[in-house]
């Protein structure tokens, strides 16, 4: 996990096989193995406990909501699809769009680009330590979600929060005690 979350399925794919293997190769065992994944992950998805609550209330006080993952447009589609969110976020940027995955900011940059905020005025909320690094190379903020990784390994001097879902952040008021540009 150390050495793909949060990268491109592709990415993951060059590290676990260490052999060189063609572009459509790659691309045809990455959507065999991200179709397990959505049939094994079905039945259990959940979203992190709090994060409709959470982003409705962002978005009443003006805040724009983006997406910005590694996964696949199937994947998003997938998340999207369980979370069955009222309103769709403001932007998405997904990992199949030809940009370098985490940590490497260049998803985290496309997201604020095409909902049309400054880096340094946007959040990122990540559960994973490439995703963190990505933020802090965006020059972007972050909220550490230890749903998956401890708070030790998702420090940065960007980090503002470490929580264990978007209730531990909602109970805070932390959304209240921002202070962003909104337009």
């Amino acid at each position: 996990m150390r050495r793909t979350t949060g990268r491109t399925v592709v990415e993951c794919m060059n590290e676990l096989f260490q052999i060189k293997l063609a572009p459509e190769r790659i691309r045809e065992l990455a959507q065999q193995k991200e179709a397990l994944y959505r049939e094994a992950f079905g039945p259990v998805f959940r979203e992190v406990a709090g994060f409709t609550e959470f982003a409705g209330r962002a978005r009443a006080l003006g805040l724009k909501v983006g997406v910005g993952t590694a996964g696949d447009r199937h994947n998003i589609a997938f998340a999207f699809g369980h979370l069955q969110l009222p309103q769709a976020p403001h932007a998405v940027v997904g990992g199949d769009e030809g940009l370098p995955g985490k940590p490497e900011p260049a998803i985290f940059l496309e997201a604020a680009k095409r909902m049309g905020i400054r880096p340094e005025h946007c959040i990122v909320f990540e559960d994973a330590p490439f995703g963190i690094e990505a933020a802090r190379r965006a020059s972007m903020r972050a909220v550490a979600l230890c749903t998956s990784h401890r708070a030790e390994e998702l420090t940065g001097p960007h980090v503002i929060a470490s929580v264990n879902n978007y209730l531990d952040l909602m109970n805070s008021g932390f959304l209240e005690t921002l202070h962003v540009a909104t337009s």
